[in-house]
């Protein structure tokens, strides 16, 4: 996912430590769609056979979508009539989701197959934007959309174009981000109580996530097992890292000495990716893997480095930002 894009902000953190960091050699390979010429380069999904997917600029700040190959091959992209375009996640047979801007400033959410035909799609109950967010490997999107108010609410696209919307009970907004392979599907929103997470089953029955004690909790991503993961604001608004277990049970962790701590993407082995965040402001990624080990890492040279996705086999893309370039820049690391 490129940025935050999504209605419910994040707050910021510090706290409690599950482990010390270990370092690990890696490899990076980076990589630019404009050519060193655009604004940035964010990629925001990587699938298992090392594709990449995300969206990049030139100086006129227009967003396009960009297709990379396991052998280094990028394909740029838009739909019909895209002023701007922005996917946000890859499946296994190469399918993306996203969504884009048309010349009128309206948002529709597309999915583009393997054979790069694009089908661009709306909610029937959207008046201000159709947003996908994950494309699960049976080609099932789930996403979100603002109705007339600028409310947002959730909604699951099944491969035959069928769109079924859904909102927690009391909900006043609600934000779906990931969908794994069996249908459920990970999300925030906000009720008169405050912010919640949520799990939603593929039969549509949904369960509130709330991390003991916290103010708000927002769960972002979740495997083919059922464990999720993603950040919560304790009663003095600091932020950390959490994952829930099957069981339902909640583990919480930081980078120690961090200012906040943002797990983004874990895969079918329990191993999460994300980025924490120093006192000077700067991002440095980590990888969490399912005994609760953290491993932080760099790209080499730069100062701000912002994991996106992880695949099964451990690979993770992300963005990072040198000393010498206000643009982003995109990574792979191997490890």
């Amino acid at each position: 996912m490129t940025g935050n894009r999504h209605p419910i902000a994040f707050a910021a953190l510090a706290l409690l430590c599950s482990s010390l960091p270990v370092f690990a050699a890696a490899t990076y390979t980076t990589f630019d769609p404009s050519g060193g010429v655009g604004t940035g380069t964010e990629p925001s999904s990587i699938n298992d056979s090392g594709v990449v997917t995300g969206d990049y600029a030139y100086t006129d700040l227009q967003a396009h979508g960009f297709v990379r190959a396991a052998d280094g091959t990028i394909t740029t992209f838009d739909p019909t009539g895209a002023s701007s375009t922005l996917p946000t996640s890859i499946n296994a047979a190469g399918a993306i989701a996203g969504f884009y801007r048309d010349y009128s400033n309206g948002v529709h959410g597309f999915v583009r197959a393997a054979d790069t035909t694009i089908t661009a799609f709306d909610v029937p109950a959207a008046s201000n934007g159709t947003y996908p967010e994950s494309i699960n490997r049976k080609g099932t999107i789930a996403g979100w959309y603002y109705d007339a108010n600028y409310y947002g609410h959730g909604f699951v696209r099944a491969m035959d174009g069928t769109i079924t919307t859904f909102d927690p009970a009391g909900a006043r907004g609600t934000t779906a981000y990931t969908i794994n392979s069996k249908g459920s599907i990970v999300g925030v929103y906000e009720d008169a109580n405050g912010v919640h997470g949520f799990v939603r089953s593929a039969d549509g029955t949904i369960a509130t996530i709330d991390v003991p004690n916290a103010i708000a909790t927002l769960p972002i991503a979740i495997d083919d097992a059922g464990t999720s993961t993603g950040n919560y604001d304790d009663s003095h608004y600091l932020v950390h890292g959490f994952v829930r277990n099957t069981d339902g049970t909640f583990t919480t962790f930081e980078r120690p000495r961090a200012s906040e701590t943002m797990p983004w993407s874990i895969n079918c082995k329990g191993k999460i990716a994300g980025y924490y965040t120093t006192g000077k402001n700067d991002n440095h990624g980590f990888a969490r893997d399912a005994s609760g080990v953290i491993t932080t890492f760099d790209v080499p040279q730069s100062y701000r480095t912002q994991p996106e996705s992880i695949n099964d086999a451990g690979v993770i893309t992300g963005k990072y930002r040198n000393r010498d370039s206000h643009a982003y820049i995109g990574f792979i690391r191997s490890p």
